[in-house]
């Protein structure tokens, strides 16, 4: 008797995403493994009695989207239903955020706090009318006065909170942020409610403590989108004792506990790979080979579904916050030195250099948020000088943004196999800030995509959410397009790449970063059945409105945990 296929897919573009890019039309599931690939003819004898067939009429099915570089629970707790969104264009003026924390005030009982994520000054009317009009605690008070409110922009870095957050945390004139921290404070020096960085602890501090049942919460809410989005797997990047201030909590180490809870309940319907967080914003090399030395990271019950697999390490900050790590100076007031703790330039190159080789040294993974060029730099000799006193085969040390990737990291990076994790949607969203900031040549080169790849540099792709929505449509289509979010305005097209090579971020290439590529990543037979359904022909269509095909069915090891197709 023929071992017949639970499911098969026909009569579309199955995107195999193989060394070749072949393409496809049927494709045949036994058993949570993918166990043909071919023409209708090819899986024919796979259809038994009880087997699913499923008529991709013209559609396409792609390995399952993986986002390499997402917090799952921050995105979670700071997206409806649990804060309020203010990302443009639904928000697109501070009249538009006041009335939303209005609103909220009403329905929220007396004394308890409000959050919202994802405002960009950049898009608020008031700020584009105005340079020098920035959003103030007093804008919330009058509609806030008996509710502390937090609203964390969409780069996570900067904080708008009101007068009685201010009072709640005890921040006045005379508080003292932490290291590379700014409390933004007026002409008379009071606070105007702008936190940026680690000052933004002064205020989350104050905020209850996030309970596990919350935690949970947030992390099932986040599955419920990432599956209805294709999403089958996702980096949670740094949980540990330095999360405790980040993202109001969210990347604590009692989070990776209760993604413990959840996979072990079978709740995961996504893969789950996770960078241990030794330190936040701000440590030196003692502070955090002491914390990272401390962490106790049992093996999970099944690696394959959540998995420690790395450390994280902050190198600086990001755009359009001006803590970028730059060469030169940068418009807008940025410092080509480094703006992070106080330290010096060589004394922070110290202190990377150490950071990265102890954890090289422990046999961890290394992934390092850096944003500039000098800071790149830093960051990759720091990993080559790790590699030559410690050698290790296949460590795949990555940078996280690498928007201002040099030639020479490139290339060094091309050498040793490290990578770089990139976010197109972060592009998209900032291309015409970028001008502003560092100038237009610096900002149409800014994700350098094409250069990266053919440099042979390993490029995944990922949305940073919530620091931007985890929509890989939205992805894909920056990296063809290099258009910008507000005014449509090409960013590079130099740095455009083609739909092979930016589909391939999502998946076989995020798949290596994971260290799965050998069993995820691509349609191929023996390859777990993690799949994606897209409505149409992803080959042929538009680059414009791939942000609007629709996902039609998500599988994740033969499990269909997203479908509105009929069978």
């Amino acid at each position: 008797m023929p071992a017949f296929a639970d499911l098969v897919f026909v009569n579309g573009s199955v995107l195999t995403v193989d060394s070749r890019f072949t393409v496809a039309s049927a494709l045949a599931v036994t058993g949570g493994t993918i166990t043909a690939v071919g023409g209708r003819e090819d899986i024919a004898a796979c259809v038994g009695p009880t087997t699913r067939v499923v008529d991709l009429k013209g559609g396409t099915l792609l390995p399952g989207i993986n986002d390499s570089h997402l917090h799952g629970c921050g995105f979670g707790i700071r997206t409806p239903p649990m804060a309020l969104d203010l990302s443009y264009p639904g928000v697109g003026s501070i009249a538009d955020v006041v009335e939303a924390v209005r609103v909220a005030a009403e329905q929220t009982p007396r004394g308890e706090w409000i959050f919202g994520i994802g405002w960009d000054h950049g898009y608020l009317a008031e700020c584009v009318d105005d340079s020098s009009r920035l959003p103030t605690r007093q804008d919330l008070d009058a509609v806030s006065p008996h509710h502390p409110v937090v609203l964390v922009d969409f780069s996570a870095h900067v904080s708008w909170v009101n007068s009685a957050a201010l009072a709640r945390a005890g921040v006045d004139r005379g508080t003292v942020p932490p290291p590379g921290g700014i409390i933004v404070a007026d002409e008379a020096g009071e606070p105007t409610g702008l936190l940026r960085e680690g000052a933004q602890a002064c205020v989350q501090r104050a905020v209850p403590a996030l309970t596990r049942e919350t935690r949970a919460k947030a992390i099932r809410s986040a599955l419920a989108t990432l599956r209805g989005l294709g999403i089958t797997s996702y980096t949670e990047p740094g949980l540990g004792p330095g999360g405790g201030q980040i993202m109001g909590g969210a990347l604590a180490q009692e989070t990776l506990d209760v993604y413990r809870e959840l996979s072990a309940a079978g709740e995961l319907t996504a893969r789950v790979s996770v960078l241990l967080l030794p330190t936040g914003l701000s440590s030196t090399a003692a502070e955090f080979a002491r914390a990272l030395d401390g962490i106790e990271a049992p093996p999970s019950s099944d690696p394959r579904r959540l998995n420690v697999i790395g450390v994280k390490i902050f190198a600086d900050g990001i755009p359009p916050n001006k803590t970028a790590w730059m060469h030169e100076a940068y418009l807008g007031g940025g410092c080509g030195a480094l703006c992070v703790g106080g330290d010096t330039d060589d004394e922070r190159v110290a202190q990377i250099r150490e950071m990265v080789r102890h954890a090289h040294a422990a046999g961890y993974q290394v992934g390092v948020h850096v944003t500039g060029d000098r800071g790149i730099d830093t960051v990759v000799d720091a990993f080559a000088a790790a590699a030559a006193e410690y050698p290790r085969t296949d460590a795949r040390h990555y940078v996280i943004h690498g928007d201002f990737l040099s030639g020479r990291s490139m290339k060094t990076l091309a050498e040793y196999g490290f990578g770089v994790n990139m976010n197109p949607t972060i592009k998209w969203t900032v291309a015409d800030l970028e001008q502003e900031f560092v100038g237009p040549e610096r900002a149409a080169y800014a994700w350098p995509y094409r250069d990266a790849i053919d440099a042979g540099v390993m490029v995944a792709s990922s949305s940073d959410a919530p620091v931007t929505f985890p929509d890989w449509r939205r992805g894909i289509a920056s990296m063809l397009l290099r258009e910008s979010k507000a005014s449509g305005r090409v960013s590079g097209p130099e740095q455009r790449i083609g739909l092979a090579e930016a589909v391939r971020t999502y998946t076989v290439n995020a798949a290596w970063q994971d260290f799965a590529d050998e069993w995820k990543g691509t349609l191929e037979v023996g390859k777990v059945a993690d799949l994606c359904v897209l409505g149409g022909d992803l080959l042929t269509a538009d680059p414009h409105e791939i942000p609007g095909m629709p996902v039609e069915l998500t599988m994740v090891g033969g499990e269909i945990v997203h479908d509105v197709l009929t069978g």
